[in-house]
């Protein structure tokens, strides 16, 4: 007997000092993008006339362990079996390829670009005029263009020929043979920010030369930039919440925003929660953790989901009770929907099936 008590004691003690390659995955905070957190309105807007809905529009998360957490074998099990959570490989979260440090900065890039198409999504759909421009988003570190270009800044033109969108920059460039100097007229991040805020055309352009390198792969001229595409309102859009990142609130973001400049209620007052990322055309793409989202927004009250239509059959394989999950693929789907919700019609809502 005593031996045998020994021996479990040992397995157990083995169990729990023995590291496995997993990370755990749990319902994270879901917050209403109509209401406040912190203290403080989660949308802000400056410069237009705006309205003060009821109801919910909850934006939804996943909480995980950190990159440098490594789970026993007792946490592993204890997750596998626990219905409120999901263990997966710790490379499906923190790819080995890359830093702790850079997914936490890949996470809040995303989510930066989610704000920016949520809102051009919502200003498009209620047909407010939207700005774009090609700027530098983002320059290589040691690269030929390092401290010469810097993210931000509006490149106008290449070589003196205008560009429109941030496929011509890297069209103009490589046009070059390594060793060559290539020349952006650009407006500086500063002037462009200080013009946006004014409500005017950026001005006071300067030229930039920078020497090409050759790119390790291809052997093309480089010059360590990579081109996107901003936009500028005609009012301004605040979006605070701190310790998101990643990319799937910006469905709900877009909704928000346009309950917010319109009268009236798009829920009708009811609880509505979702998640899905979303493009400057208004279209849904799916998003990761939707069992553990679903979870969290019926924890804190929510009676529909709008769900990525990609999503929709792995979300519907557990609902939780009460839920239900309402399948959208554009931001018309999902105005579609809270129309049919708030005048009680949900008979017709298009539901997400198991496959």
């Amino acid at each position: 007997m005593l031996t045998s008590t020994l021996l479990l004691i040992a397995v157990l003690c083995a169990a729990v000092l023995i590291r496995v390659p997993y990370a755990e995955m749990s319902p994270g905070p879901t917050v209403n993008t109509l209401g406040e957190h912190g203290g403080e309105p989660v949308l802000s807007i400056e410069g237009r006339k705006t309205y003060e809905p009821s109801g919910h529009l909850n934006m939804t998360t996943v909480r995980v362990t950190g990159a440098d957490y490594r789970m026993n074998l007792v946490e592993a099990v204890y997750g596998w079996l626990a219905e409120d959570s999901a263990v997966v490989p710790h490379d499906t979260l923190y790819p080995d390829d890359k830093s702790a440090e850079e997914v936490r900065e890949e996470n809040a890039e995303e989510f930066t670009q989610s704000l920016e198409s949520a809102k051009v999504a919502a200003l498009r759909e209620l047909d407010v005029p939207v700005g774009e421009r090609v700027v530098v988003a983002s320059v290589v570190k040691g690269g030929p263009a390092e401290d010469r270009l810097h993210a931000g800044d509006v490149i106008t033109a290449v070589d003196g020929e205008a560009v429109k969108q941030p496929g011509d920059v890297a069209e103009l460039v490589t046009e070059h043979e390594p060793g060559e100097d290539v020349v952006f007229t650009v407006v500086p991040a500063k002037a462009a920010r200080a013009a946006e805020k004014a409500g005017e055309k950026p001005t006071g352009s300067r030229e930039v030369t920078v020497t090409t390198d050759e790119a390790d792969d291809d052997g093309r001229a480089v010059v360590g930039i990579r081109a996107g595409l901003d936009h500028t309102f005609p009012f301004e859009i605040e979006i605070k919440l701190a310790d998101v990142g990643g990319p799937s609130a910006g469905l709900m973001f877009a909704l928000g925003i346009m309950d917010k400049l319109t009268p009236g209620d798009l829920t009708g007052g009811e609880f509505v929660a979702g998640t899905g990322t979303i493009d400057g055309e208004g279209r849904v793409g799916p998003i990761g953790g939707i069992g553990m989202k679903t979870i969290a927004a019926r924890d804190k009250g929510a009676e529909y989901f709008l769900t990525p239509e990609d999503n929709c059959a792995t979300a519907a394989r557990d609902v939780p009770e009460g839920l239900t999950l309402v399948r959208v693929g554009t931001i018309d789907d999902a105005l579609g929907a809270l129309e049919d919700i708030r005048e009680g019609e949900t008979a017709g809502l298009p539901r997400c099936t198991a496959g």
